[in-house]
This record gives C-alpha cells, sequence and structure tokens, in this order.
C-alpha cells in the first residue's frame, strides 16, 4: 500500500477507516497512521463501518478503508463489496492472513486498491 501523504486536495488530514474485529490487530495499524498524521477512525465489525458511512445525519467522510477479509461475527468480504460498490472512489486496502492471498488477489481483481498480509508491520504501510 502506497499512502503518499496525509493531507487531502482540500487540505484536511486523510481520513482512514480500519476495520477489524481483532483489535490487536486495529488498534497499532491506527496508531502507525495517527502518528504520520492521518485521521483515524476505527470499526471492530464492517457492520460498524458500514453504519458509520450511512449515517443520516452525520455520515462519516473517509478517504481509504482497510478492511479485514475474516472476521468472527462477519464476512469482511461482504464489506468490502459494499464500500466497493457504494463508495467506489474510496480505495479499499484488504487486511488478509497468509492463508487468504488467493481471496484478496481476487477482491483486487475486483476492485479492492491493494492487500496487506496480517501482521501489519509499520513498514508495510509505507508511510513516509
Amino acid at each position: 500500500m502506497e499512502l503518499q501523504t496525509s493531507a487531502t486536495g482540500n487540505g484536511r488530514p486523510g481520513r482512514v477507516l480500519v476495520v477489524d474485529d481483532a483489535a490487536v490487530v486495529r488498534r497499532p495499524i491506527g496508531m502507525t497512521l495517527a502518528r504520520a498524521g492521518y485521521a483515524v477512525v476505527e470499526a471492530e465489525s464492517g457492520e460498524q463501518a458500514i453504519k458509520l458511512v450511512q449515517d443520516v445525519r452525520s455520515p462519516l467522510t473517509v478517504d481509504v478503508v482497510l478492511c479485514d477479509i475474516r472476521m468472527i461475527r462477519e464476512n469482511g468480504v461482504e464489506t468490502i463489496t459494499f464500500f466497493r460498490q457504494q463508495h467506489p472512489m474510496i480505495p479499499v486496502v484488504v487486511l488478509t492472513a497468509y492463508q487468504d492471498v488467493e481471496l484478496a488477489v481476487s477482491l483486487m481483481r475486483q476492485g479492492a486498491f491493494d492487500f496487506l498480509v496480517k501482521p501489519v508491520l509499520q513498514d508495510d504501510l509505507r508511510i513516509p
């Protein structure tokens, strides 16, 4: 994944939505991105992530989504598909375990921007 800058074209920091049911995965990614200047929003489920962007009173605007494929209570593929269909301009980066690489590549063919293999290391985020 190549995040070039923390600023969007409108001068605000880029906002990243990190979706993973495992806090031990989600929080370190969020902290790394926050230290690099990104505004980070965490969701512990795909359902929560979708609700955040569909909130009628105050929808969350994001610049990129990092989403796990497999979560305990739900299928992350459905969440990724939602973002690709409903918000096609938002890049989606798939988070995956080693055994899910084929699925991650398949999702990239369907429009996902990139994938990262867990555990995600700071260097994997390629933040300048």
